[in-house]
This record gives C-alpha cells, structure tokens and sequence, in this order.
C-alpha cells in the first residue's frame, strides 16, 4: 500500500468507499497523497456503475483489498496494512461498527479512527424519532470508541449539498422548485451545507492533523451557514422569479413524521432538529472538544451553496 508518493503520509484504509460519501473521501485520500486502499466484498461487481467506481478508484493509484467487516480476519488483515481507518458505512451498519472497533483493538497500531458520521453532532442535538434513534447509535459507537482508547476524530458536516440543498430542502424531490417551496417552521432559523467533495478534502486534511485528535471536526462555511428562507431569496435571484412560499408549523411537521415511513421519516426528522431546533447552529464549539474545518484550512476553496445552485440554472 506505501508508495513513493505518500512518504511521511498516513496510509489511509477506507471502509464503505464506494457508498455515498465513501467515494469522495476515498478521491480525496488519494488526491491527497496518501497510500490509500478500499475495503470491499467484490472486487469485480456485476453492477456497471460500481465496477466503474472501483475501476476510478485503481485509476486514482488505489488498492482494492478483498475482505468484509463482518468476516474479522479479513478485516483485521486489511487494517493492519493501515496507519487510519475511515469509515463511511451505511445507515444500516452504523451499530456495526463495533466489529471495527474490535478489529482496530486487536491491531494496535492504528494512529485514528474516523467511524461513519458526516451529519449533526450526534452528542448535541435535539432530534425526535426517529433521527433520535440514528444519532443515539452514532453516539454509541463514539462512546465504544473512547472506551477502548482508541485515538479519533469524529466529522460533523451537516447537510450533505447533494441530499438536502439540490432540493432547496424539499424532502422528497431532487431539483429545486420553480413554483412552490414548503418551508418548515418560520424558515428564520439557520442550517448549514457542505458539498460532498469538501467533506472528503477536509476529511483527509485532518487525517494527519494533531489539531484534530481526539477532536470533532466541524463543517460550518460562513457562506454556506443559511435560513431556509434567505436560501429561497438566494434562488428566487437566480431565476428571476418568486416562489409562492408555504410555512409548515411545527405541529403538522410532526405529525407528518409519525405517518411516514424510512427513510422519509428520518429525513423530515432531521430536517426538524435543524430548522426547529437549530442543531447545527444552536451551540459554539468550544476547543475542548472540538475545531472548524474552514478555520484550520483556509487554503481550501470550498463550493458556496451560491455556486453550487448554479447547477441547477
């Protein structure tokens, strides 16, 4: 796995890499520099878009290592060739982490563990169920993480640009709205997007930071740090037009949660820690527990949710 290009560079193991965010962290790494190398059941896929993943990832310089976190020697044997294990599994095998844990353990020698995270501060949130239940296993794992001493770093980016910001947070649609945008509770209270490639770049920056051990690394761009409704006003420019603008109280999105089923449940559920309760904003981070990305790493250009709407124009 080590390669002239990563002296002095972490060899980076990532677990889930071609999951969602997986794959951008997995292009970061080895963007990066560092030795990186993918943990994966099939290294030759029968579905195209998977094997062309994969087939991206070798082109990058990337080694696929054959192995499954649930059979533990192949994991272990995977992890020992690694200095930091990321891991970017999901929704599903969030509890299964553990199994990482007990490979890591067993190791020794693993310098960090970034577990699967990439959304709200698990520890300081206000979600209802049942994003409650999610963010409680997360919280979990973090805990089985510090019970074992093993050195990490957990990466709070909150919402995902290409999940909830494409959507103008729209639950359930996948391009901004043109005519009518659903806004929940009084849409003043601020939420805060990261485009999917920067939450893989400032992941693989903290790789290798001390700043960051033992440390949440948060995602909170000033540009992109929005009320609901000042991101509507922000589209509206861009397309010359005004939405007709429909408030959802509080109650009804409640209610409408109960009557949903995974995974819309868990995104209205989100959607309500953020925009009701302001969960990503609601707190200040204090240095003793953990650091802003934008802050450690001025250098990095990161996508606006002013660019990032561009696409959709």
């Amino acid at each position: 796995m080590a390669s002239a290009a990563g002296e002095g560079r972490s060899r980076v193991l990532v677990i889930g890499g071609t999951g969602y965010i997986g794959r951008f962290i997995v292009a970061a790494s080895a963007r990066e520099g560092h030795p990186t190398a993918v943990l994966v059941r099939d290294a030759a896929p029968a579905d195209p878009a998977k094997a062309a993943v994969l087939q991206g990832f070798r082109d990058a310089g990337v080694t696929i290592v054959k192995g499954d976190m649930y059979d533990h020697e192949s994991l272990v044997t995977a992890i020992k060739s690694a200095d930091v294990v990321i891991s970017a599994v999901g929704y599903q095998q969030l509890p299964d982490q553990t199994l990482i844990i007990s490979a890591i353990k067993e190791v020794g020698h693993v310098k960090r563990f970034f577990p699967s995270e990439y959304g709200n501060d698990v520890d300081r949130n206000h979600a209802v169920k049942p994003a409650k239940t999610v963010f409680g296993g997360k919280a979990r794992i973090r805990r089985a993480i510090e019970a074992e001493g093993i050195p990490y770093t957990y990466v709070s980016s909150n919402f995902f640009a290409g999940r909830f910001l494409r959507s103008l947070p729209q639950i359930g649609i996948m391009e901004p709205p043109t005519e009518k945008v659903l806004i929940m509770g009084d849409g003043n209270v601020k939420g805060i997007f990261a485009a999917e490639e920067d939450v893989g770049t400032y992941t693989i920056k903290a790789v290798d930071d001390p700043r960051t051990l033992n440390k949440i690394l948060y995602l909170r761009p000033r540009s992109n740090t929005l009320s609901h409704n000042e991101l509507v006003s922000l589209w509206e420019k861009k397309l010359g037009k005004t939405l007709e603008r429909v408030y959802l109280p509080e109650d009804e999105l409640l209610n409408k949660i109960q009557e949903s089923s995974a995974p819309l449940n868990v995104a209205l559920a989100i959607s309500h820690s953020v925009w009701l309760k302001g969960d990503h904003t609601n707190f200040e981070i204090d240095p003793s527990f953990g650091v802003e990305a934008t802050e450690l790493y001025p250098d990095v250009h990161y996508i606006t949710v002013d660019e990032y709407l561009n696409r959709f124009l």
